[in-house]
């Protein structure tokens, strides 16, 4: 899963489009099909730790034009967006047809997107986290963090299942609400979310967990990105989100040559 991020704002500054550069996009997006992405994962409200959301209007005039190009210029591509909204899910739906929902809230912050999803027969991503980007680093308090975010999966299994919505992908929310040993603790236990029996999606790409530990930047965290990607499959991760994908190809065809 690539990630393409229509923000001034996102993390990583490689990743941000100027929102209103929508050929930028497009072309972005076919460069990373080219490279092997099976997803593209569109992003127009930064949800980084400490930042504010834009407005809907704002997300949605953002991801509008780019959408629509994409989906005429990539027919067959699966689409992802990354979005808390339901009020996006819907007008995007509307625009495009089917696509792949990536909730960081799992449903929490719009009470509507479960309802949403499951009326329109559209997958799903579920992420855990806790509080909002603006307070979440403040939460990460757990006496057994893997435990918690299973049982949080566990009884996720069931609101989704109320709601109509049967294909979902578990993502243990890397980052948000966890400190940079309990992040790594989750990486640990990976395998321990398999009796789910959903697929992992597992987003760690240059994320603080990765370069804080190791005393660099985001812009020189790849090579240990990588590392932790491989470490990621050897745990039952289907879905790789990253920002790079040529090096994330190499890394999975090389797991699978290890792992036939």
């Amino acid at each position: 899963m690539g990630i393409i991020n229509l923000t001034d704002d996102s993390f990583y500054p490689e990743s941000r489009i100027r929102p209103s550069d929508t050929a930028g996009a497009v072309r972005r997006a076919i460069k990373m099909v080219e490279e092997g992405a099976d997803i593209l994962d569109f992003g127009a409200c930064s949800t980084r730790p400490g930042s504010v959301p834009v407005s809907p209007e704002t997300e949605w005039e953002r991801l509008a034009p780019v959408l629509d190009e994409v989906r005429k210029a990539l027919p067959g591509v699966r689409i992802s967006i990354d979005t808390f909204r339901s009020s996006v899910v819907k007008r995007a739906h509307a625009l495009i047809g089917d696509f792949l929902v990536n909730d960081i809230s799992a449903g929490e912050d719009d009470p509507s997107m479960l309802e949403t999803v499951g009326r329109l027969s559209l997958s799903y991503i579920a992420m855990h986290k806790k509080g909002t980007p603006e307070t979440m680093d403040s939460l990460a308090q757990y006496s057994d963090v893997t435990g918690e975010v299973l049982q949080y999966f566990r009884d996720f299994g069931t609101r989704a299942a109320q709601s109509g919505i049967t294909d979902w992908i578990l993502d243990p929310g890397f980052g948000f609400a966890k400190t940079v040993g309990q992040n790594y603790e989750l990486l640990r236990n990976l395998s321990s979310f398999q009796e789910l029996g959903r697929p992992l999606l597992v987003g760690i790409s240059r994320k603080r967990m990765v370069w804080e530990l190791l005393g660099i930047t985001p812009e020189k965290a790849l090579p240990a990105t990588s590392a932790l990607h491989l470490e990621a499959l050897r745990g039952g991760a289907s879905i790789l989100r990253v920002h790079d994908v040529p090096e994330a190809v190499q890394v999975i065809r090389l797991y699978r040559e290890l792992n036939p």
